[in-house]
């Protein structure tokens, strides 16, 4: 396993606090790069502009990327905000497990259908 598919697995054990649904299949990780110097670099967002938990998420994404894939030199988080986040972004796995959960497919409802 690549160490970018390690972090990715370890992103997949990272909840949003609101939302049962890893960060990851919530479509909030933008992207992950990890260069030969064994920096892991991850662009994520989050649901809303403003989240007040905007801090303790990137700090959880970060430690548990370091504590996970101690392979890693160096793990920065950057919080984007373009493109905004939008249901559109969720994974498949993601979106079954917010139907169990609501009853409902959220981008189904999002889009209007």
């Amino acid at each position: 396993m690549s160490l970018k598919e390690k972090v990715i697995e370890v992103l997949k054990e990272v909840y949003d606090p609101e939302i049962p649904v890893n960060i990851y299949d919530l479509g909030l990780i933008y992207d992950i790069r990890v260069d030969e110097a064994g920096t892991a670099r991850i662009k994520m967002t989050l649901t809303a502009v403003g989240c007040p938990l905007a801090r303790m998420i990137t700090y959880r994404v970060e430690e548990a990327v370091r504590e996970k894939v101690p392979e890693l030199r160096d793990v920065k988080v950057e919080l984007v905000w373009d493109p905004p986040w939008t249901p559109e972004r969720i994974t498949p796995r993601g979106r079954e497990e917010l139907k169990k959960i609501l009853g409902y497919d959220v981008v189904e409802r999002w889009k209007g259908r």
